[in-house]
């Protein structure tokens, strides 16, 4: 073995492992692999079985070695007798780290204990690990040591966070299971998906700041989406009756515990339908997810009991404005909502009647809606893609879900008057400093072709997720959130 710096005993058994006992640390050699949850259901067995893992604990006792391997998930005791070895076989066991992923081979037995162990019989390492991962111990008081404090760590380095925390591994597998169940019931309801374009030369949909990009084989400017909205909204108008799609969705606005620039959500669109189609709709879908993933629909979410299961309630916007802030908002000019946002420390850059009211909505009404709402009927100002309420001047047939204080959802009986909807976007051009980016010509002229009556709903994935495993961060169901860029060193 050559003389090299042994400062770092990781590398040192690394150099063992590959010079004196002639051990690739790295084979790529596939192996016939038997789940440890597998092992683990079938029990004792006198033949040799073969099970692969990451070492979780290691404790030596002269000849013997017992040591734990987990693997997706699940544990199980491994039991090493330096008599059942060869010496350069059982030199490797020594030379074992934590984290070391590891093939192993032998017969199930129980110990006196009452644990399920494998008694190696065969020893392979398949992956040196030559960085220490953070292994939580719990002493026999059930005091624990070693956990990670720091959540941009677990953020910034999901492999460890999965590995060291049960309960966030078990929040993405729901998460899975969760987009798996929309699509089933979806399917079952007669829908198509689709997929439209990440990249767009307009943008629009929603109102929020794109993300810009070069487009530099048309030499133009393009936009992540914002929204998926108009795209779908044209194939209506091409006779897909029920459409949806699920996927990111991207706004440059800022980060926070329930906003993460890029998110994914859901959207669908049914022709011949509309708002109050969407709400039973989401009540539909809400009841379904539950039933397949087996959640009740009494849960807990950040300490508050709360029910799921429909019907919710339904309050008018104005309504419940009025009552929450103690003042009819919608009727006072733009100059008084400015004063009165500033008086309640509200103060930004927000000067236009549409945003105050928004955030003033934010500030007095959202945190009290912790049992499931259905808020109906906001103000035409707020809602340019919908349509008007018969009967109800400057009021929209449009409704967003709140459930604990989060936004969950947003739908529109969907606007389809070509020259009521191109004077909207015209409106909204002349506020903006992006009038290019405003007004889509090609979802015009489809209105313009003709779309049915329809309904349209858009649906937070992440914040579903975070309602339905307790997650008091968006971060927390978003496998790689976007993280400040490390200072470097």
């Amino acid at each position: 073995m050559t003389e090299k710096d042994h400062s770092d005993p990781r590398l040192y058994k690394l150099d063992i492992l590959r010079e004196k006992l002639g051990v690739d640390p790295y084979p790529g050699k596939a192996l016939k692999v038997i789940p440890i949850s597998s092992l683990l259901r079938n029990g004792e067995t006198e033949d040799k079985q073969s099970t692969a893992g990451r070492l979780k604990s290691k404790r030596g006792h002269g000849k013997t070695v017992f040591a734990d391997i987990q693997d997706e998930g699940e544990t199980i005791q491994l039991y090493f007798r330096k008599d059942d070895f060869e010496e350069s076989l059982w030199e490797i066991t020594g030379n074992l780290d934590l984290g070391d992923l590891i093939y192993i081979e032998g017969p199930v037995f129980t110990t006196r204990t009452g644990e399920l162990t494998i008694k190696v019989v065969d020893l392979r390492i398949l992956c040196k690990a030559i960085k220490q991962i953070p292994v939580v111990k719990t002493d026999a008081d059930g005091k624990t040591y070693d956990s990670v404090s720091d959540p941009d760590f677990l953020y910034r380095h999901r492999c460890v966070d999965l590995f060291v925390r049960p309960e966030s591994r078990e929040r993405f597998l729901i998460r899975s299971r969760l987009l798996k169940s929309v699509r089933s019931y979806f399917e079952k309801e007669g829908f198509i998906e689709v997929e439209t374009p990440v990249l767009q030369p307009l943008y629009g949909g929603a109102a929020a700041d794109p993300f810009i990009t070069k487009y530099n084989v048309l030499d133009e400017k393009y936009y992540l989406r914002i929204a998926k909205e108009l795209y779908l909204k044209r194939l209506l108008a091409g006779g897909i009756n029920r459409v949806f799609e699920i996927g990111k969705d991207f706004r440059n606005e800022g980060i926070d515990r329930t906003h993460s620039p890029e998110f994914t959500q859901l959207e669908l669109y049914e022709a011949y339908a509309d708002y109050g189609t969407m709400m039973n709709r989401f009540e539909e879908l809400v009841s379904w997810i539950c039933r397949e993933l087996g959640i009740h629909s009494e849960l807990k979410y950040q300490g508050k009991d709360l029910s799921i299961a429909p019907p919710f309630d339904r309050v008018c916007f104005a309504e419940i404005l009025k009552k929450k802030s103690g003042e009819d908002l919608l009727s006072w000019p733009v100059k008084d909502l400015m004063d009165f946002a500033d008086l309640h420390g509200l103060k930004s850059c927000v000067e236009k009647r549409a945003g105050l009211l928004d955030k003033l909505f934010d500030y007095f009404v959202v945190p009290e809606l912790v049992f499931p709402t259905f808020v109906i009927d906001y103000p035409e100002e707020l809602s340019p893609l919908a349509k008007h309420k018969p009967g109800f001047t400057g009021i929209t047939e449009r409704f967003e879900v709140f459930i604990a204080g989060l936004e969950i959802a947003n739908a529109f009986t969907e606007q389809n008057d070509p020259v009521y909807q191109r004077n909207r976007f015209e409106e909204q051009a002349l506020e903006s400093s992006n009038r290019e980016g405003m007004i889509d010509e090609d979802f015009l002229y489809a209105l313009e072709i003709g779309m049915p009556p329809a309904g349209g709903m858009g649906i937070g994935i992440d914040r579903l997720v975070m309602l339905l495993t307790d997650a008091r961060s968006i971060r927390d169901t978003i496998l790689f959130p976007q993280l400040r860029r490390k200072a470097e060193k």
